[in-house]
């Protein structure tokens, strides 16, 4: 284990984004486990906080799997490796469709009545608890981009040795703290990998980012 939970982690990784500290940068969460670590690194890096909101789209019977993910805007990205797992064209279809329904819910729900932050010309970091495959990451920042931000930042935790090749190319920096090359699943990394509910990352978004993780010791 790494961290003892996802604020020590964004406290880590505020530690290693230093340079950007003061500069106002945008904090782009991805919803639901980064959004507590966003409002950390909001805090530390005395910046904004807001959702970036992008789906894994799931493997035929194995939903735990990624064979991809999908942006608010219906773009998706497409691992090399879909086919052989059974997703194929007709399925990826079907399956952008309800991730799609999924975001566009979570959209009312998480921003009501105000509109999404705007990163143009501004640094823009993009911040998840970890990373499997890379899928997830890559759909947001292809979102991101498209916003034109001025600096595109990927930060991460921990990250699987192989998904970092994958992401590098969609990002200005990239900035993770571990990379062990055996990695099975994000948790493993976390002595506290609670779940985080939508109600948590309602009132974290609620409170202008300000609030931290709900700690629920057994």
């Amino acid at each position: 284990m790494y961290f003892d939970d996802r604020i020590d982690a964004a406290r880590q990784l505020a530690d290693a984004l230093r340079e950007y500290r003061g500069q106002r940068p945008l904090i782009l969460a991805i919803p639901r486990g980064a959004v507590p670590m966003g409002a950390e690194l909001a805090r530390q890096l005395d910046g904004d906080l807001d959702v970036v909101l992008v789906r894994k789209m799931r493997a035929p019977g194995n939903p735990e799997l990624a064979i991809g993910a999908v942006d608010e805007t219906g773009w998706s990205y497409v691992t090399d490796f879909a086919e052989e797992v059974g997703a194929y064209p007709a399925y990826i279809d079907d399956e952008r469709r309800e991730q799609g329904k999924i975001l566009a819910s979570r959209r009312a729900r998480y921003t009501p009545g105000r509109t999404a932050f705007d990163p143009a010309g501004r640094i823009a970091i993009v911040v998840d608890d970890g990373m499997a495959t890379g899928s997830t990451m890559i759909a947001a920042l292809h979102s991101a981009r498209a916003r034109h931000p001025a600096r595109l930042v990927c930060a991460v935790p921990v990250a699987a040795s192989s998904s970092l090749s994958k992401v590098r190319p969609y990002a200005d920096d990239l900035v993770c703290l571990e990379h062990p090359v055996e990695f099975g699943a994000v948790g493993m990394f976390y002595r506290n990998f609670d779940q985080v509910s939508d109600e948590e990352v309602e009132r974290i978004l609620s409170h202008g980012g300000q609030a931290t993780l709900r700690r629920e010791r057994a």
